[in-house]
């Protein structure tokens, strides 16, 4: 392991300045997270804000409905009725009308990818002819120098109008290496200068974590798993200099800042942040671009060892950047069709792929877990998710901590003695919650029979597990209100229904995308309800999810969203 200093820690930038307050920790025995706030008490003197006249869900078990709520210093302080709330502002507080608008707390992402920098710098692949996907590299190619890697991203290979090969991707140049990847982020499709420059051949036998695809024997171009490694060390990458880097980064979170503010999400877990997303955080948040909060589990080896060294764990930050737990990846991809499984896709021999074996999941979750780390480990088939919960089963039984909440992220097919298993070992799963409607063409691949076990939130809930919602985004769409309309009627965007069994209520969804988001990353007691003493966090709907279509769900606009008390969306000028 690196041996870092805490002076050395911080020199990663000001990550800790001003997002990060330094205070004393738990030790083993102790709850893992640092310091989770307790509710606080309702704050004496007028309210800074009140909205009435609304159609309150929320998300509290004591007081589910309301019809307006007061907020001061950027917490709720009072939830009541229109009369009552009215009574406790001043001629200085602002009101708002929400003329019978329905208002929710404010979503919460579990699991996603936000960057921004792809979006706002990188070749959008997101097309649907392979013609279009040829033109974009080939332009993108007019404008780099020979050699340099052209790289697209968020493919989707089920919405193409035929599968993407090799040979297309030569057609579009034959003197840049490139690279189209999958928005799933587990395969990736490459031309053959790519394969010259890493020394792949037909003949190149498949790593036991990964596997290059063929077709009669020759490589059609798609690459999974760890088997891209290589591919990450042979070629040119466009120069950019730490500067440059930093400043994407920046713009790029501060893009996506708006876009999740705007669907209703006012905090999301970041699975899988590295040195640049975090210093990305704190830059937006100087610069008063950062309006969701952020919890950030961190992927990155070097960062990880850099946080152990500093004695810095999770919970460690404050109401808008935290650290969060330690990620790691056991197996490949729903949407792209490489998880691993105990019995095979429809009509093959294939199993799936691990991209770890049990000794490395224990060595990973025993060392996370004794540093005082919550863990999440991606796992989506049931082999994996059996994988993961042996791990965390001989780590508690080691170092007991009751209530450290390791995670499984995805957690997508499962059956009911892993059930059994989450629930005994307080272990969160973090299903998909967009991904029936987005991706219902490659359900076909799983079968009737698994998808009545995929994306299990009813069978979540009904087992007592605190399930949240969790987009993956870049491989699912973030919009929550998308999310609850797929786990409420488990269609897709073509109207067929996938395991009906899963359906939940709308309430059960919103719960999902609220409070158990919340519990998730061990806030719920200062977010994930409109609730006096908690976090201010609300958003405004023009129409209830109860009284719509279901199947209009997605539709229902969002009016408002407010962080800490703060209008973020839409942007008040000033």
């Amino acid at each position: 392991m690196a041996n870092y200093t805490r002076g050395e820690f911080l020199g990663f930038g000001a990550v800790l300045a001003g997002a990060f307050t330094l205070g004393r920790f738990p030790r083993l025995g102790q709850p893992a997270f640092a310091q989770r706030p307790p509710a606080s008490p309702a704050i004496a003197g007028e309210p800074d804000l009140i909205v009435v006249n609304a159609r309150v869900l929320t998300s509290d078990a004591a007081l589910p409905r309301a019809q307006a709520f007061a907020a001061k210093h950027g917490r709720f302080v009072a939830v009541g009725s229109t009369a009552d709330v009215r009574n406790l502002a001043t001629a200085r507080t602002t009101t708002i009308d929400a003329q019978q608008m329905t208002v929710v707390p404010g979503f919460i992402d579990a699991h996603c990818h936000p960057s921004g920098v792809d979006e706002l710098f990188g070749v959008n692949t997101n097309l649907r002819t392979v013609r279009e996907i040829q033109a974009a590299i080939r332009q993108k190619a007019e404008n780099s120098s020979p050699e340099v890697w052209i790289n697209g991203f968020m493919f989707d290979d089920t919405k193409l109008d035929r599968p993407l090969t090799r040979k297309d991707l030569d057609e579009a140049t034959t003197e840049h290496p490139v690279s189209v990847a999958h928005r799933g982020g587990h395969t990736t499709w490459y031309n053959s200068k790519a394969f010259e420059l890493a020394g792949i051949t037909k003949d190149t036998p498949d790593p036991p974590d990964g596997r290059f695809f063929r077709e009669r024997g020759d490589l059609t171009g798609r690459v999974a798993e760890n088997a891209r490694d290589i591919f990450d060390r042979v070629g040119r990458r466009e120069s950019l200099t730490a500067d440059e880097r930093r400043d994407r980064a920046r713009k790029g979170m501060a893009h996506m800042s708006k876009l999740f503010t705007a669907a209703g999400l006012t905090s999301v877990h970041n699975a899988g942040a590295d040195q640049d997303h975090i210093l990305a955080y704190e830059d937006c948040r100087r610069n008063g671009e950062l309006t969701h909060r952020a919890y950030v589990m961190v992927w990155s080896p070097p960062v990880q060892s850099a946080l152990k060294a500093a004695n810095i764990y999770t919970g460690f930050g404050d109401e808008w950047i935290r650290i969060g737990g330690f990620k790691f990846v056991a197996d490949g991809s729903a949407s792209e069709r490489t998880m691993r499984m105990s019995t095979p896709f429809v009509g093959t021999n294939d199993y799936g792929i691990l991209t770890m074996t049990q000794d490395q999941i224990h060595d990973a979750v025993d060392d996370a877990h004794s540093h005082n780390f919550q863990v999440g480990v991606h796992a989506n088939g049931d082999v994996t998710i059996d994988m993961v919960l042996k791990a965390y089963e001989r780590a508690l039984q080691k170092w007991p901590d009751p209530n450290r909440r390791h995670r499984i992220e995805h957690c997508t097919l499962v059956n009911p003695d892993l059930i059994r298993r989450i629930k005994a070992n307080g272990v969160i799963p973090t299903p998909f919650w967009t991904y029936v409607y987005f991706h219902g063409e490659k359900w076909k691949e799983y079968g009737d029979e698994k998808i009545s076990r995929m994306f299990a939130h009813k069978s979540f809930l009904d087992a007592g597990i605190r399930v949240p919602g969790a987009s993956d985004y870049n491989p699912g769409p973030f919009e929550p209100l998308m999310a609850i309309q797929s786990m409420v009627t488990r269609k897709d965007y073509r109207g067929r229904v996938w395991g009906p069994q899963q359906k939940v209520s709308v309430d059960e969804a919103l719960t999902i995308g609220t409070i158990n988001g919340a519990y998730a990353s061990s806030e719920e007691a200062i977010k994930g309800s409109i609730t006096a003493g908690k976090l201010a966090d609300f958003v405004v709907l023009e129409k209830d999810p109860h009284d719509v279509d279901p199947d209009q769900i997605m539709n229902i606009k969002v009016n408002r969203t407010v962080v800490g008390g703060k209008t973020v969306y839409p942007i008040e000028r000033t």
